[in-house]
C-alpha cells in the first residue's frame, strides 16, 4: 500500500512539472534584434545576342520542298557569315518535314497535297551591334521567319554583386535609423540571408523603317537589362547605446 501512495504521489509530481513547463512563456532572445531587408538594381546593357533565323518552304513533293529548303538556308548562312559572323556561332536548332492534307468530303479519306519543310538555325552572337544587319541579310537571302530574338549578359557577375551590395548597404541604413528611433544602436551581424538573384530579359521589337517607299534596315534596340539582388539581415539592438 505504502509502495502504490508513492507510486502515485511521484506520478502527480511529473504532472505538475510538465504543466509547469508547458505553461512557460516562449523562450525571447536574451537581446533585442532588428530584423531588416534591402533590394538592390543595376541596370547593364547586354553584350550579347541570339536570333532564330527560318526558312520555310512548301512543294509537291518532300524531296522537291527539302531541296528548296535547303538551298534557301544555306544562301541565308552564306549571308550571315558575310556579316561577320563565324561558323561556330551558327547553329541548327530546328529541321521539320511535315505533309499537308484535305479531305474532299465528309468522312472521306485525307489526301496529300503538298509537303511543308522547315529548317531554323540559331545565331549566337558576341556582337549586338550585328543584330539588325544579320537580321537584314538573311532575309534578303531567303528567310521568311524570324522566331526569337533575345539579349542577355555573358557574364552577370560584376552586375550581380553590385545590386547585392546596394541591397546589404539599404537594409544596413534601415536598420540604423530603426535603432536611433527606438533609442540605441545598431550592434553585431547575427545573420544574413541573401535571396535569389534576377536578371529578366527583355524582348525588343522589332519593324522594319520605311522611308520613301525603300527599307532602310530593320532597327533593334537592346535597352538594359535590370539585375537585382534581395537580401534579409538580423541585427542585435544595443539599447540606450548612442550610435
Amino acid at each position: 500500500m505504502t509502495s502504490t501512495r508513492r507510486a502515485l504521489g511521484a506520478a502527480a509530481l511529473f504532472l505538475s512539472v510538465v504543466g509547469t513547463v508547458g505553461a512557460q512563456e516562449p523562450v525571447r532572445p536574451s537581446q533585442p534584434q532588428i530584423v531588416t531587408s534591402g533590394r538592390g538594381e543595376v541596370r547593364v546593357a547586354p553584350d550579347r545576342a541570339n536570333i532564330a533565323i527560318g526558312v520555310e518552304t512548301r512543294a509537291a513533293t518532300a524531296a522537291e520542298a527539302s531541296a528548296t529548303n535547303a538551298r534557301k538556308q544555306k544562301a541565308v548562312i552564306d549571308a550571315i557569315k558575310l556579316k561577320g559572323v563565324p561558323a561556330d556561332q551558327i547553329s541548327t536548332m530546328n529541321f521539320g518535314v511535315h505533309p499537308e492534307t484535305r479531305q474532299d468530303r465528309p468522312n472521306g479519306p485525307f489526301v496529300t497535297t503538298s509537303y511543308l519543310v522547315t529548317n531554323t538555325v540559331s545565331i549566337n552572337l558576341q556582337r549586338v551591334d550585328l543584330v539588325g544587319a544579320v537580321i537584314d541579310a538573311a532575309i534578303s537571302a531567303g528567310a521568311n521567319q524570324i522566331n526569337s530574338l533575345d539579349f542577355y549578359l555573358a557574364n552577370p557577375d560584376s552586375a550581380r554583386r553590385a545590386a547585392l551590395t546596394i541591397a546589404v548597404a539599404r537594409a544596413r541604413g534601415d536598420a540604423e535609423v530603426a535603432a536611433r528611433a527606438a533609442g540605441g544602436a545598431l550592434g553585431p551581424l547575427i545573420e544574413m540571408t541573401v535571396m535569389d538573384f534576377e536578371m529578366p530579359r527583355p524582348m525588343p521589337m522589332m519593324s522594319m523603317a520605311m522611308k520613301r517607299g525603300m527599307a532602310e534596315g530593320t532597327p533593334i534596340e537592346s535597352g538594359q537589362q535590370a539585375v537585382t539582388a534581395s537580401v534579409s539581415v538580423r541585427w542585435q539592438f544595443v539599447q540606450g547605446a548612442k550610435p
